[in-house]
């Protein structure tokens, strides 16, 4: 046999024990986190409960989820043992200022629009109606007949009877 044969069969044996490689060095790592739980720890199991860590055994841990409530969990379900800060973040919604000295960007956009012209000045302006004004009839339409006036009229009236609720909407 030639070495161009046994070639795609050597390329798949060494992916299949890199793949296998980095996946035993996942479960280490996640049992060296799971052996680091300590009472006092916030953790986050599996299935997405945040909690806090009351007692650790050999294969269990005790959380506390809340007053009064404590749950019996296999350490294999704790999904990722969470820092103080980040523990607080998410369950108690307490923000620590990590960078108390940096400049404060403000909520609005106020600051990017200011000018060096003094606020009188600017409130000197005229005010800009944005309203929608009510629009005349034409002449040409007054020079119509009276005729297409009813049937307008008697729409307005029908529109008016449905939007108050009228009888005729049964």
């Amino acid at each position: 046999m030639s070495l161009v044969t046994l070639l795609p069969f050597i390329v798949l044996i060494g992916a299949m024990f890199l793949m296998t490689r980095s996946a035993k060095k996942k479960q280490q790592q996640a049992a060296n986190m799971r052996n680091e739980m300590q009472p006092g720890t916030g953790v986050r199991t599996i299935g997405g409960m945040y909690a806090t860590v009351k007692e650790v055994n050999d294969d269990t841990v005790l959380l506390d989820a809340g007053p009064g409530v404590e749950l019996l969990f296999a350490k294999n379900s704790i999904g990722a043992v969470l820092t103080d800060d980040e523990y607080n973040r998410i369950v108690h919604g307490i923000e620590y200022d990590l960078k108390s000295d940096a400049d404060v960007v403000p909520d609005d956009a106020s600051s990017l629009t200011e000018t060096d012209a003094p606020a009188d000045a600017a409130s000197d302006d005229k005010s800009v109606d944005l309203g929608k004004k009510a629009v005349e009839p034409a002449d040409e339409a007054a020079d119509e007949p009276k005729a297409d006036a009813a049937p307008a009229e008697a729409k307005t009236d029908e529109q008016a009877k449905k939007s108050d609720g009228g009888s005729e909407a049964k």
